[in-house]
């Protein structure tokens, strides 16, 4: 037979749209080939069944479902063609498989990852003998209600029905294979199984297991303990929902997946969809549906969605993410350098699992941010090691903080001086969140007598401190995105070098904080919303920025005059050339 058609292929944004009516032709030609001939079938479903031919199956012959589509001149139902980002997808489940590793799809709404998820456990259900697939989510009506197609079920025996029969399992029956939360092939033995809410992970062995919508769980925890043993491949579906959460901190630990890349044993694989890889989303579609949830004041449903922001779904913020973001390399952007003085501080871990943060900045520059574990020796080895830190990058102060546990720092500081080991003129000057605010009679705004008292504004330091910074990155923002209208001082800001290795992690945090009010209306800060772990990286640079006294720079000439070694750079290549003097 002469072929007239082309097999569909991927598409990049140039040759989208698919041309769906040529797709059915070919299917058409092609099944027409399979029924003259058993030997082509039979050679065509060896070739299917190689993984590597896994997207080439779904183009050639998995339907999808689109109700928007109704009234218009396209089906509702129709060929699921993928795009290369989609493509890559497929390639992502295939290497997570392959290495038996554990995988997130970090994704923008609209981006047929679950389509596509439901797509490729079809096709493992149909060529991988005694494969069981597990599939669970939050609620019920999203794992399976007959006759709703956003049910996860529903999309995978729409998908099985849409194959051509040749293809289905020897002694498939549809009204006995595809039952409530269970899919079963009588030939080989392979399943599709749903779970949901809590009880997720309690079915019993999975090959691989979807958990769809992962980042909205109730009970994460409970679920992730329970998949640990239930399967090696666990792939998490979402968008953001949330700083702190179990799918947030999944996500800032995992390592992103790019085709081709060899997966690192022991680390969750990350593959990101972001509406920009959709082919018909362009900026102007992206404009245009900003403006429109700006409008409505839905803004913040629009960065979750769409810009994958896991902090826009948290209510009052106090530095928001497009503020943070703007502070990184802002020295660059704005031309300034790191003039001035050394600061560090010491947020001292306080529960299980916790870690210690210490940071150092010079003048408004950021120059370090690392986090450390304690051990069996407590807080004191946790404060020798931050004063050796800051002391050999020629920083003479730490700030840390007081409260809870971090009182040990005091008492290891003072042994140390009584013994004669303390670095000579190292301050170590303990900050105390819940202490009255500073300069109580000053105004919020300096010089705006409309302005409240900081008394009346802030319920204690810490209030005080997260606002001042605040403030720092607000007026950041401002200059780097309108220079033309807003003018600071450089000392009025701050800069998040690129290099900083926690930068990540760190501009995470910073955005987790949130305001809520005391009786007084006074503001305090929520450091944990949704029960988020604790922002130590962020704490700490927030007493970085605010700190309580004097921070003293030493040069060479008075570490000479003290006795003490004079280093020549400070790591990170910056030099001591400033003179001694006093930071408040």
């Amino acid at each position: 037979m002469k072929l007239q058609y082309k097999p569909p292929v991927v598409l990049g944004k140039s040759s989208w749209p698919p041309d769906y009516m040529a797709v059915h032709k070919w299917r058409q030609q092609q099944l027409m080939i399979f029924r003259k001939d058993q030997k082509m079938l039979e050679a065509a479903l060896a070739y299917y069944a190689m993984p590597e031919h896994a997207a080439e199956f779904i183009c050639h012959w998995v339907d999808t479902y689109d109700p928007r589509n109704a009234g218009s001149n396209l089906p509702t139902r129709l060929p699921l063609i993928l795009f290369e980002k989609q493509a890559e997808l497929v390639d992502f489940l295939n290497s997570l498989v392959k290495n038996q590793q554990n995988g997130l799809i970090d994704k923008s709404r609209d981006m047929g990852a679950t389509w596509l998820c439901c797509a490729y456990s079809v096709w493992a259900w149909l060529f991988i003998p005694g494969v069981s697939i597990g599939w669970g989510s939050r609620k019920q009506e999203l794992v399976d209600k007959l006759g709703d197609m956003d049910s996860i079920f529903e999309k995978l025996r729409q998908l099985i029905r849409g194959l051509p029969r040749e293809f289905l399992p020897h002694g498939f029956a549809y009204a006995r294979h595809l039952s409530f939360e269970r899919i079963l092939n009588p030939e080989t033995n392979a399943s599709i199984t749903g779970e949901v809410g809590d009880n997720i992970g309690r079915g019993g062995r999975k090959s691989f297991y979807f958990k769809d919508e992962s980042a909205h769980y109730e009970h994460p925890e409970l679920i992730e303990a329970a998949l640990g043993d239930n399967t090696r491949v666990q792939v998490d579906i979402s968008t953001p929902n949330g700083i702190g959460t179990v799918y947030d901190r999944k996500k800032e630990s995992a390592i992103e997946w790019k085709p081709g890349d060899k997966m690192k044993p022991g680390f969750t694989q990350m593959l990101v969809m972001d509406w920009s890889h959709h082919p018909a989303k362009t900026q102007a579609w992206y404009d245009e549906r900003q403006a429109k949830m700006k409008r409505e004041g839905l803004i913040h449903i629009f960065r979750q969605e769409v810009d994958r922001n896991p902090a826009a779904s948290l209510v009052g913020v106090i530095i928001p993410p497009e503020w943070v973001n703007a502070a990184v390399d802002a020295h660059v952007k704005l031309g300034f350098g790191a003039t001035g003085n050394l600061v560090g501080a010491l947020d001292v871990a306080d529960e299980g699992g916790d870690l210690n943060a210490l940071t150092l900045r010079k003048g408004v520059i950021l120059q370090m941010a690392e986090d450390f574990a304690g051990d069996e020796e407590g807080v004191g080895k946790s404060a020798r090691y931050a004063i050796g830190e800051l002391h050999q990058r020629g920083c003479f102060n730490l700030q840390y903080d007081c409260c809870g546990i971090g009182a040990g720092v005091k008492t290891e500081a003072a042994r140390l001086r009584k013994e004669k080991k303390l670095p000579h003129g190292f301050q170590v000057i303990a900050w105390d969140a819940g202490q009255s605010v500073l300069r109580p009679k000053e105004r919020v705004v300096p010089g705006d007598k409309t302005s409240p008292l900081n008394e009346d504004f802030y319920k204690n330091l810490k209030a005080q401190g997260w606002w001042e910074l605040r403030r720092r990155f607000e007026k950041t923002f401002q200059m780097v995105t309108e220079p033309y209208i807003y003018q600071y001082k450089f000392n009025e800001l701050i800069s998040l070098p690129s290099t900083l290795p926690r930068l990540p992690q760190l501009k995470r945090e910073l955005s987790q904080p949130t305001i809520k009010y005391d009786g007084a209306m006074r503001i305090m800060v929520d450091k944990k919303p949704d029960g988020a772990k604790s922002p130590n990286l962020g704490d700490s640079v927030m007493m970085d920025y605010f700190p309580l006294q004097g921070a003293m720079v030493v040069t060479d000439q008075h570490l000479r005059s003290m006795g003490q070694p004079t280093p020549m750079k400070i790591r990170g290549g910056q030099s001591q050339q400033d003179q001694v003097s006093q930071f408040r």
